[in-house]
């Protein structure tokens, strides 16, 4: 769930840091905004995948003693 918005994080931040888009805000620097959500973003990823790794989780198994 994180690992999406982290992508999401991540695009938007080199969207506004290469300039692809021009947000005109006052007091708000686009490069700087651009390079927050880059790594928000790239943390986002990190820590997800640092939480939660796929190859950790449990996985539970039921047994059936119970014979016909």
């Amino acid at each position: 769930m994180y690992i999406g918005l982290g992508i999401i994080l991540l695009v938007l931040g080199l969207i506004l840091a290469l300039d692809v888009i021009t947000v005109d805000i006052d007091y708000v620097n686009d490069d700087l905004l651009g390079t927050i959500l880059i790594i928000a973003g790239a943390l986002a990823i990190v820590l997800s995948l640092v939480v939660a790794p796929p190859w950790r989780r449990d996985r539970i198994v039921h047994h059936d003693d119970r014979r016909p």
